[in-house]
Parts: structure tokens; C-alpha cells; sequence
């Protein structure tokens, strides 16, 4: 039996079991996917012992990103440049890194808005500079948009993010304090939070959404609320949303694929499977 894992600390609030629980039972595969607790002073030694218990490989979660990207042998060229890895998989003896959240937040707006959303957004607001915020922003850069600006609190912070991700060629990246955001309001065709501000339990991502344009889309990382505040004030103002779930569920499908061999698909069957258990968990 192939067994796979999302490993984190806490993990009991991941729905990568259910995820990858359903694909497997889609496609009639007789494999396993489990969460693991593992401390951050833990984490190196379950790294190295792994495929001993059986595991062909994973996912990271928080707060081991970062320290994913360090242990591993091989990273791809993606994880290199997000210096964070999401998924490990063992190839010739060596264990492999990767990091899938580029690909995940690019798919989920793909079936939201259509193949060819970047052909009308020409500037996108990123708010936040942590681990999503660097790869969604990677993935913006790669679709070409011809600005990219980033917020956050600590100006630092979205600098080096900017510094790490910029390219050789004519930047289209800038860094933003937060006192600045509502100036780029006006300015962003797309918005996304990559901030917890949201997150239930967590104070709301407070944006005067009534300083956008009437086409300006609004995208949120954040799942847990479906709707969080600030997706909810994009409604009320009549803006098109992209709630956090799609990204969750588009980043998993590259892991399945390479320790099971299927390459499974983000169905509507699976979106309402994880909905229905953050309802019932709400």
C-alpha cells in the first residue's frame, strides 16, 4: 500500500486527508494519506526517517515550510526560488522538494475566471509577504501581469520578498507599506489576501473597497470562513470573488499525482465534500 502524509504542528484542522481520501476512492487506489504532528524540534529527525515508516512522501504544512526547504537533497526549480517546499517525494534515493502553491493559486483562478483573466488585469495587489504571499506572487509574475504590488506591515518584509523574486529584466514588482494600500486601491484590477486577517477568530482585513473600480477582483487565501469579511464586503460592493478553498484543493492534485500515479481533478463532488465538513466544524 502507498502511504502519503501532510505533516504539521497542529495538523488535526488539515483537509488533506479528506482530499486525498477522496481521490483515492475515486480511482479505486489502494493507498493511504495521514496526518502527522511533528514539533519544529522534531521535524528535522522526521524528515530524514520517513521512508522508513513506510511513506513514499508528503506534505508540509505550517511551520515547517521553510524547514522542508532546507532539509531536503534536490528542490525544483520553483521551490529554489520560493525557498519553501510543500512537497517531498523520494526519487533515486534522494529526497525531492517542491513547492505546488504557485500551481495551486494559479489553477483555482483559472476555473474561477477563465484561462485568459491575466489578458485584463493588468495590476494586482498582494497583501501580506509570508509564505503564500512569495508564491502567489511568483505566480503572477510568470502569467505576466504588469504590475505587482506588495503590502505589508513590515515594509522590510514585502522588500525582501521584492529583492528575492525580482528579475534581471524590467521590474514589475514594487513594495508598499501598509499606510499606502488605500492609495493602490484604485489602481489594482486584482486583490488578494495572503494575510490570517480573516481567518475565524482572527480580526478582519478592513479595505475600502469603495476606493476600486467596479471590475476589480477580489481573491482571498483564507478558507475557514468560506466567505470571510472581506470577500463578503467585495460582494456587497458588486466585485467579483475567488474565495481560499480552490487553492487548497488545486495544490494537493500535483503530490497525488506523483505518489499515486493519477492525475486526479478538482470536481465540484470534492468542493462540496471539504464545504460541507467546515460547516459542520464551524
Amino acid at each position: 500500500m502507498t502511504k502519503a502524509f501532510v505533516v504539521g504542528h497542529p495538523i488535526k484542522h488539515s483537509r488533506s486527508p479528506l482530499i486525498h481520501g477522496h481521490w483515492l476512492k475515486e480511482h479505486g487506489i489502494s493507498g493511504a494519506y495521514e496526518r502527522i504532528d511533528v514539533s519544529p524540534d522534531d521535524f528535522p529527525l522526521f524528515l530524514k526517517n520517513f521512508s522508513d515508516q513506510g511513506f513514499i512522501g508528503g506534505n508540509v504544512t505550517i511551520p515547517h515550510k521553510e524547514a522542508a526547504f532546507r532539509g531536503v537533497d534536490r528542490r525544483t526549480k520553483r521551490a529554489q526560488r520560493l525557498k519553501a517546499v510543500n512537497t517531498l517525494w523520494i526519487e533515486d534515493g534522494l529526497l525531492w522538494g517542491d513547492n505546488t502553491d504557485v500551481l495551486g493559486f494559479m489553477a483555482h483562478l483559472d476555473q474561477s475566471l477563465g484561462k485568459n483573466w491575466a489578458d485584463v488585469v493588468d495590476t494586482a495587489l498582494v497583501v501580506g509577504a509570508g509564505g503564500a504571499g512569495r508564491a502567489i506572487v511568483a505566480g503572477l509574475q510568470e502569467r505576466g501581469l504588469g504590475h505587482v504590488l506588495v503590502a505589508n506591515r513590515s515594509l522590510s518584509k514585502a522588500e525582501e520578498l521584492v529583492a528575492d523574486l525580482d528579475d534581471d529584466g524590467p521590474s514589475v514588482l514594487q513594495a508598499l507599506g501598509w499606510d499606502r494600500i488605500d492609495a493602490a486601491l484604485s489602481q489594482a484590477d486584482l486583490i488578494v489576501n495572503t494575510t490570517s486577517l480573516g481567518l475565524a477568530g482572527q480580526p478582519p482585513l478592513d479595505l475600502d473597497l469603495g476606493k476600486t473600480t467596479d471590475k476589480t477582483v477580489v481573491a482571498d487565501v483564507v478558507y475557514v470562513p468560506l466567505k470571510t469579511p472581506l470577500l463578503a464586503a467585495a460582494e456587497a460592493r458588486g466585485l467579483r470573488v475567488v474565495d481560499g478553498l480552490g487553492m487548497l484543493l488545486h495544490q494537493a492534485a500535483p503530490g497525488f499525482a506523483r505518489w499515486f500515479g493519477v492525475t486526479p481533478e478538482v470536481t465540484p463532488a470534492l468542493r462540496d465534500l471539504i464545504v460541507a465538513d467546515i460547516e459542520t466544524s464551524a
